[in-house]
């Protein structure tokens, strides 16, 4: 697994954790099983603005000794006014730290040699992630939650720029988790109030009614049961901005008829006490918001009407950003193509692993050994080669290898190279039709995945798109020729998806 799968799998486990403190152990964790550190610790602010080692990963004889002792907010501000500032993280490097081992931040010194080349990370080099809370506008970060601090990369170096982009992202998505875990607990310790004051039944609403009103996050009570199943019956302000829709017209619907078309069923399999789910909501302007429903049924005493109290939390950009890194997992950064991983995907989500004999049966449906398996293969379409030069279309599988492109680097320039990439790439993008795949499949070959071609179609389509690679491309004052080998095979249920793009490749020889 690449370090963006790994990136993207430590981002997703923040938000799994059930309590605060579990939120603070996988933090730490995440950075040492997800971004190649071999020790982290996660330092949060206490309300009384020092700063707790609240949960540490890698070594446990540094985590008896130092978890739960506290550093200063001064001696915090020491270190995050000083060294380099790489982005929004800080490094200190050991000719500078000396000057801190001595003040009061609990601290965890590991052994190792004197580094033997520029970059090679220093037993005493620092590293900080801070995070911050998000400001109620969202224009810029508001007040310091916690610094994350790191120790002893797994490539022995100081993180490269993409490896610093990664721990500055994982402590941005760290701080929103832990943000959300707090204002959790508070909910629930609020509910917890609410339901032992019950027998005081105005204290009890007036402290529900603030809770209610005043909670930065959404909030909205419905009706449980009956022919208003649903209804919204009150909401908050601050679930009212969020859709840009007033208290008076929330009255009129459910959440059912405010969801995305395509989350009704997530809605409908969300059970109404203690449900949760990640779906969109419709703003009044048409447009859809990424929310986290969290369901739980109160009732106004002991005996009389239960109602659904539902905890709406605005996660458009942890979405945005979720999406973005599996954009990256899955697309190449240079020209933004599917990458080899994503076109094998593509192609093993077309075929299955029964060739086709002529039908649409899987052979040894009518095995018992087979079970399950051959039963749901069944309404499957087999994904076939077409047969000689008749009518029968397939999958098509194209590919193009750039002849003499080293030669292009080492005369003009790896940034030369990079541009001619992208111009064969905004070229193949152009001579494909709607639906069609073109993939960068290693440094100078392209991809492209045709599906319902016959042989005659895909030796002009591949003909066509050679054509376009073989066209002037400009570098500077001078302009150059690119020459494409081509290849073409057909993907074909009952073969490997590595199997056709070798024989493709073969072709393209």
């Amino acid at each position: 697994m690449d370090k963006s799968h790994n990136l993207q799998a430590a981002v997703q486990d923040l938000h799994l954790a059930r309590s605060l403190a579990d939120t603070l152990q996988i933090v730490a964790d995440g950075i040492v099983t997800g971004l190649g550190y071999e020790l982290a610790c996660v330092n949060l602010v206490r309300p009384d603005g020092d700063l707790l080692v609240a949960s540490l990963a890698g070594n446990p004889a540094a985590e008896a000794l130092i978890t739960g002792r506290v550093g200063s907010r001064e001696s915090w501000e020491r270190r995050l006014g000083m060294g380099e500032h790489w982005g929004g993280l800080v490094f200190i490097p050991h000719t500078e730290g000396w000057v801190l081992d001595d003040d009061d931040v609990p601290q965890w010194h590991t052994d190792g040699p004197a580094p033997r080349f520029e970059d090679e990370w220093h037993p005493s080099d620092r590293l900080f992630a801070p995070m911050y809370a998000r400001s109620a506008s969202g224009a810029s970060q508001g007040e310091l939650i916690g610094v994350i601090s790191v120790d002893r990369p797994l490539t022995r170096r100081r993180p490269r720029p993409d490896e610093r982009r990664d721990l500055e992202e994982y402590a941005f998505q760290a701080a929103i988790a832990i943000s959300n875990a707090r204002l959790r607990t508070n909910m629930q310790r609020a509910l917890v109030r609410l339901e032992r004051e019950q027998q005081t039944l105005r204290a009890s609403e007036e402290s529900f009614r603030q809770a209610f009103e005043y909670a930065p996050s959404g909030m909205a009570i419905a009706e449980v049961g009956g022919d208003s199943h649903g209804r919204i019956l009150r909401t908050n302000d601050a679930l009212c901005r969020m859709l840009g829709r007033p208290a008076s017209a929330m009255r009129r619907y459910s959440f059912s008829d405010l969801v995305h078309p395509e989350d009704i069923g997530t809605l409908l399999r969300t059970s109404a006490e203690g449900g949760r789910a990640e779906l969109r909501l419709g703003r009044r302007d048409g447009t859809y918001l990424w929310v986290s429903l969290r369901n739980s049924v109160v009732a106004e005493a002991a005996d009389g009407p239960r109602f659904l109290l539902t905890h709406v939390e605005d996660i458009e950009e942890r979405k945005r950003r979720e999406f973005v890194l599996a954009h990256r997992a899955s697309h190449d950064d240079l020209t933004g193509l599917p990458n080899s991983s994503e076109l094998h995907a593509r192609i093993d989500a077309r075929l299955c692993a029964h060739p086709e004999h002529g039908s649409d049966a899987v052979e040894g449906a009518d095995d018992p050994y087979l079970g399950h398996a051959a039963e749901a293969a069944m309404p499957h379409t087999h994904v076939r080669a077409p047969v000689g030069d008749g009518n029968t279309h397939g999958l098509a599988v194209l590919f193009f290898a750039l002849r003499d492109f080293k030669a292009i680097n080492t005369r003009f320039g790896h940034d030369a190279g990079d541009g001619v990439l992208v111009e064969v790439a905004r070229r193949l993008g152009q001579a494909v039709r709607d639906g069609d795949t073109v993939a960068r499949y290693g440094g100078d070959e392209f991809v492209v995945l045709a599906d319902d071609l016959g042989p005659a179609d895909a030796h002009t389509a591949a003909v066509g798109m050679q054509s376009r690679i073989h066209l002037p491309i400009p570098l500077g004052d001078q302009t150059v020729r690119m020459h494409a080998g081509v290849g073409i095979a057909w993907a074909q249920c009952g073969t490997a998806p590595g199997d056709i793009l070798r024989a493709a490749r073969g072709f393209a020889s």
